[in-house]
């Protein structure tokens, strides 16, 4: 059975990143959450998909110019007047739910690797024990390397599409990289994917191999017959429903 995992929570249902869609992502009964990393000035970790806060929260500039206190401060657009959570806040939603965790290790509104990012999110997530199974994530190589050395029986996760690839030299030497990295999963951007699923494929092998974000029925359908571990998604309640429908 492909896994369904919802893409920043399920950011077409609710705010993107928010408690409150984290909560209602966990009744959803999928097998998985996405959801996204920085650190704050004060050294606090936060759950946000961007470097800058404009798009999503009504402030601007670098998240990691602000407090902690700062962020929570802040309303998240389209939300219910809750800011910027925490990851401990995220954390605590999910505990003892069982559900995956795919925490994406983010880079700076310059690109650039946060310093000790890593450390700091595997001690958070140590401190916790009623935790269902975690996966760390990015897209930069060096990041899920450098994970893979800190915690060499941590699972990690590739995120490649297009842009990525091609930083990398393409997208055969991407996937030989990754595929360097011992039980290292690989979750593809959908068209990237649908153009080049053999070599994924054969590169990685099914079992590791993930696609994101189909969110349209139609397409949804086709990633659950595929032979893939993950489906990432923007409407996990569409693909809980296209899976009902393909096991009848």
């Amino acid at each position: 059975m492909v896994a369904i995992v919802g893409h920043r929570g399920a950011r077409d249902l609710w705010p993107e990143n928010s408690l409150d869609g984290f909560q209602r992502t966990r009744t959803l009964g999928i097998e998985a959450v996405e959801f996204d990393v920085h650190p704050t000035r004060d050294g606090e970790l936060v759950v946000i998909h961007d470097p800058l806060l404009d798009r999503t929260v009504e402030g601007s500039g670098p998240v990691v110019d602000r407090s902690a206190a700062e962020l929570a401060a802040l309303r998240l657009r389209n939300g219910s007047g809750e800011g910027v959570p925490s990851l401990d806040a995220v954390l605590d939603v999910f505990e003892g739910s069982g559900i995956e965790l795919h925490v994406e290790i983010k880079t700076d509104a310059l690109g650039y690797a946060y310093k000790g990012l890593e450390q700091r999110l595997l001690e958070a997530l140590a401190r916790r024990r009623n935790l269902g199974p975690t996966i760390l994530t990015c897209f930069a190589p060096e990041v899920i390397e450098k994970v893979r050395a800190l915690a060499p029986q941590q699972t990690v996760l590739a995120s490649l599409d297009r842009r990525s690839a091609e930083m990398m030299g393409g997208l055969t030497p991407a996937l030989d990289r990754f595929a360097r990295i011992e039980g290292c999963l690989v979750a593809v951007e959908k068209g990237l994917l649908s153009v080049a699923f053999d070599l994924c494929r054969d590169r990685i092998g099914s079992e590791r191999l993930g696609v994101w974000v189909p969110n349209e029925p139609a397409e949804i359908a086709r990633w659950l017959q595929a032979p893939i571990r993950t489906l990432t998604t923007d409407r996990p309640d569409l693909a809980l429903a296209e899976r009902r429908k393909l096991s009848t």
